[in-house]
């Protein structure tokens, strides 16, 4: 099974931006937490980040025919993107949504989530462990 995990913008920047909200771990840590991970069970993953919005609908349109699925976290661009929510659309991957912080419980702006509607299932507020419970998921419904 090829997962391809998909950050949005300033995600790069995790253990220095709002650590009190996304935690202290690095993006590079959750990158090795992801891999490590996937590893461990079978999966091959493909880590993707990028603070734009054309960058994301790119690569989720690269992964027609060659992933079985796709665990996204838009970061700013979920609650803003049509385009990214088209993309996910247009290429029909079963796809979860991963937010790092309990987003429910933040700003008004926050609840909205257009990737999320193309999205199977959603993991909120569990940190890193959100990204390991959507590639669990996929596993677990797709096959691996």
């Amino acid at each position: 099974m090829r997962i391809l995990v998909i950050n949005g913008p300033n995600i790069n920047m995790l253990g220095i931006r709002e650590p009190d909200i996304y935690g202290k771990g690095s993006y590079a840590d959750l990158c090795s937490i992801i891999e490590s991970y996937a590893a461990e069970k079978g999966v091959e993953v493909k880590l993707f980040q990028s603070n734009h919005e054309g960058s994301i609908v790119d690569e989720i349109q690269a992964a027609y025919g060659k992933f079985d699925g796709i665990v996204i976290n838009p970061a700013a661009y979920t609650h803003t993107s049509v385009a990214i929510l088209d993309a996910l659309k247009a290429v029909a991957l079963p796809a979860v949504e991963i937010h790092i912080s309990d987003v429910s419980a933040r700003e008004d702006f926050r609840q909205i989530s257009y990737a999320g509607k193309a999205c199977e299932k959603s993991f909120i507020g569990l940190g890193f462990a959100g990204y390991l419970r959507g590639i669990d998921y996929l596993i677990e419904k797709y096959g691996g």
